[in-house]
């Protein structure tokens, strides 16, 4: 390709990670440059870079170095290859660790000679999906009972700094009967890093799984890429295989973060809080490729966003809640079931779960919700009847069986376990339950024997 030959020479400026070129145009050899193809940067003291182009104006192009720009000088010299970032695809993937560039980095044998397929991609087209109806059981309570994960589904755990949401997106990945997992880190530290690959490991879900991991000290254009990177491996298995893919993103306040630093580089006008303007539409751009394929499998995705001072009006957030259909709320190592909302659950809950999901349910919420206030009321020093303190004593049980991040059991084994604590804490009449699931799942033998203590 004649793009691949020529070489330009023309360094304006290094700005940070960003190189700026002057790229001529010459009617008697055409060479388009287009945005996110790659080039490689070659200095004349050695070193050498891939790079992308992430913005072009006239004659002059931005690329950002995925090797950061620390030795290169305005004498380098730049090849365009004529082709955007690709990543490969096959099945010898399974269980490997690539980079933000697609690169494996587990030690084990090349992938240079495996098929690639490009990673950026578009979104389906919404009137070619199909409809989600079928459960991603995760084995964690306070998902699969009470705001349950959907197959197709693209749903964040929102979360403050120093929350385990590592912890739970790695205990998910291990326990949710997806057929391939896949998962995406931006910007993680070295020990988040191990521990995500020692956890896969250990668990024996590596052969699975799929890791693509950009650290912290590597250059913030690859967090950009890990979401590309693991979103299109995941649409060839889902399409080309029929397998059910869940896709484990963290974090994409990284992702975000990376944006506005570019950005800022490229002296573009900032919108709120300094975020690039485009900011929901790149979000969206990653999101919107969760689908349920007709007649193919399926890709799900569930991310992490940190929420910086736990204020949910943040950029990042707030885009992020008009893309998705739900979140989980992570709050002192806990799913929040106030905060925590999914929106598809009503096309699974009762249908392919057991009948008295709904009842259930909605039930443990609302005597939740008097637990709270009946902690509060006592807390004020009010007089407390006899059921507030059934109240107390089953707020206590709920926090401890359900919502501990910890805790793991089947859906319905957490059904059970749900009308067990009823029964250890409430009368049948209590409850203002249907009457026929009352009389076919509330335990009696479990009542009199915590009314006999």
């Amino acid at each position: 390709m004649l793009s691949e030959l020529m070489r330009y020479r023309q360094v304006l400026a290094i700005v940070g990670d960003i190189l700026h070129l002057k790229v001529p145009y010459l009617e008697a050899i055409p060479v388009s440059v287009r945005l996110h193809d790659l080039a490689v940067v070659e200095d004349e003291s050695g070193l050498c870079s891939l790079a992308q182009v992430i913005a072009c104006e006239r004659d002059r192009v931005a690329l950002q170095l995925f090797s950061g720009s620390r030795g290169f000088s305005t004498r380098a010299m730049v090849r365009f290859l004529g082709h955007p970032l690709e990543v490969p695809y096959s099945r010898n993937l399974l269980g490997r660790i690539l980079d933000g560039a697609g690169r494996p980095i587990d030690g084990g044998p090349s992938l240079a000679e495996e098929p690639k397929i490009p990673a950026a991609g578009s979104t389906v087209n919404p009137m070619r999906r199909q409809l989600a109806s079928r459960l991603i059981r995760t084995d964690v309570p306070m998902i699969d009972l009470f705001n349950c994960l959907v197959e197709s589904q693209k749903i964040p755990i929102f979360s403050v700094y120093g929350e385990p949401y590592n912890a739970l997106l790695a205990r998910i990945g291990i326990q949710a009967d997806a057929d391939l997992v896949i998962f995406g880190g931006m910007g993680l530290i070295y020990d988040d890093y191990r521990f995500f690959c020692d956890v896969f490991e250990e668990a024996g879900v590596l052969g699975r799984t799929i890791v693509f991991c950009n650290l912290a000290s590597d250059p913030p254009v690859e967090r950009l890429l890990v979401p590309d990177l693991a979103l299109a491996v995941a649409e060839r298995f889902a399409v080309e295989e029929n397998l059910r893919v869940l896709v484990l993103l963290t974090d994409m306040t990284a992702f975000a973060e990376a944006l506005k630093e570019i950005s800022i580089a490229l002296e573009r006008v900032p919108a709120n809080r300094g975020y690039p303007g485009d900011l929901y539409s790149q979000l969206a751009r990653r999101y919107e490729r969760a689908c349920d394929y007709q007649g193919a499998g399926s890709v799900t995705i569930l991310s992490v966003t940190t929420v910086p001072g736990d204020d949910i009006t943040h950029p990042i957030p707030d885009n992020t809640g008009y893309i998705t259909e739900g979140q989980y709320y992570l709050r002192e190592g806990m799913i929040d079931p106030f905060s925590s909302l999914s929106r598809l659950k009503q096309h699974v809950i009762g249908k392919v779960t057991r009948e008295d999901h709904a009842e259930l349910m909605n039930a443990l919420i609302r005597l939740y919700a008097g637990a709270r206030e009946a902690e509060q009321k006592q807390a004020m020093a009010f007089e407390l009847s006899a059921f507030d303190l059934k109240l107390l004593r089953f707020g206590a049980l709920f926090r401890q069986r359900f919502m501990d991040i910890r805790v793991t059991m089947p859906l319905e084994a957490a059904l059970d376990l749900g009308w067990r604590t009823l029964a250890e804490c409430f009368a049948p009449e209590e409850l203002l339950m249907k009457r026929e699931l009352v009389a076919k799942y509330y335990p009696k033998e479990v009542a009199l024997e915590a009314g006999a203590q």
